[in-house]
């Protein structure tokens, strides 16, 4: 009988679970479970992008090996002839224009996109907000050809834009605008417009107008507040807007094709050209590498000078 009571306690200590715990034999594998499920979850949310991220890459090593071909047999030969030719002076003629306009194209667009994105960010009427947007997705909505022919038809000698000259009396005879540099200018502005608006509207809608109201009290102008505090607030969505034009633009094919045809020789013109006449794939594979390693290598450079200002701003 002294013994029934010890016997009893350890019976009521096994068969009571512990806390936490189900009681089911499996209950450790169903948690590891939703653990692994639960680790595994964002990663099937991010499948779509890593896929077509992979197909990108893959598409751009194929890009790389054919660059070291040879017309004709471009998956066996191996040669670095296609970057030897690279050096005449034409195509090196073409990389510094297709990247001179792309910048001159990048600091338009940004500057142009400043007092739009300023409008979208401040104003606090949903309507006007929405049709703002509107406007600048509009760009996007239609295709470059048609975008391009409709530059066509406005910088034409006969087009609007030198009716409206010659109308003004400003000149006395047509402007050439066709088949220039300066238009196909226009025409990489107004193609990447939406592309420096978006990130740069969204940096400053996340800035707080208290610190322009703060800065106002203080006696600040608008000009002042703007530069000492908006500017610097807004510059990761100003630098982003711009290094998307600058490589949106640096790759643009149907309006200098349009626009300027073989008198303004960009990059991805000269690529069309070793590719559909002279069926030159190793050639024209070698200069999109190029291309595309000289706006990588800018863009790094940019970013790198962007945190280096930031760490002097911030030591000093």
């Amino acid at each position: 009988m002294n013994g029934m009571p010890a016997l009893f306690s350890r019976r009521g200590r096994a068969d009571v679970a512990p806390a936490g715990s189900t009681g089911v034999p499996g209950g450790h594998a169903a948690s590891a479970a939703d653990a692994a499920s639960a680790r595994a979850r964002p990663w099937l949310l991010l499948a779509p992008i890593l896929v077509f991220l992979a197909v990108l890459a893959a598409a751009a090593l194929v890009v790389v090996r054919m660059s070291f071909g040879v017309s004709g047999n471009e998956w066996r030969a191996y040669t670095l002839h296609n970057y030897v030719e690279l050096a005449d002076s034409y195509f090196v003629k073409s990389l510094w224009l297709t990247l001179r306009l792309a910048f001159q194209s990048m600091v338009c667009a940004v500057l142009l996109a400043m007092p739009v994105a300023l409008a979208m960010a401040r104003t606090e009427s949903r309507f006007v907000r929405r049709l703002l947007l509107a406007g600048v997705l509009l760009p996007l909505l239609v295709n470059l050809l048609l975008q391009g022919y409709g530059w066509l038809v406005i910088l034409g000698p006969a087009g609007l834009l030198n009716h409206a000259l010659l109308g003004s009396g400003l000149v006395s005879r047509p402007v050439m605008w066709l088949y220039r540099e300066h238009g196909v200018l226009l025409g990489l502005i107004q193609t990447a417009f939406p592309l420096a608006v978006l990130p740069m509207s969204s940096a400053m809608r996340a800035i707080s107008v208290s610190y322009e109201e703060a800065a106002a009290t203080l006696g600040a102008t608008r000009w002042q507040t703007m530069r000492d505090i908006v500017l610097p607030l807004a510059m990761p969505g100003i630098v982003s807007g711009a290094l998307l034009v600058f490589a949106y633009n640096a790759s643009a094919f149907a309006v200098p094709l349009l626009l300027g045809g073989r008198r303004v020789p960009m990059l991805a013109v000269l690529v069309h050209d070793q590719v559909s006449p002279l069926l030159n794939w190793p050639a024209a594979s070698a200069s999109g590498v190029v291309l595309m390693v000289a706006t990588l290598s800018l863009m790094a450079l940019s970013q790198w000078l962007l945190r280096r200002m930031r760490r002097l701003e911030g030591s000093a």
